[in-house]
């Protein structure tokens, strides 16, 4: 399991939140939305799932503060579109 860093505006992995390993980045979009409009794993990490956890965290802070999501990012808006688990967070 991947360590998920939590920063203003973003999950990541690594140590440093300005080069991380992989990524995913979010604005707030007025008082009830997150626009996801950046997702990034470097090939070291590629094919382990971590694009998924970041994806997971989002949808777990949306949920924890009362948001929705508007996935712009393709990999992201995929990810939430097939998972039903996460419809409840889709904004429509």
């Amino acid at each position: 399991m991947t360590t998920i860093n939590k920063g203003a505006n973003k999950f990541y992995v690594g140590e440093n939140i300005q080069n991380p390993l992989a990524e995913i980045t979010f604005v707030e979009s007025g008082e009830e939305r997150l626009v996801i409009d950046h997702t990034y794993v470097s090939s070291d990490l590629r094919g382990q799932g971590v694009a998924g956890q970041l994806v997971e965290n989002v949808v777990l802070y949306a949920r924890e503060e009362g948001k929705k999501i508007l996935p712009l990012c393709p990999y992201a808006k995929e990810k939430i579109q097939k998972n039903e688990e996460y419809h409840d967070v889709l904004s429509k």
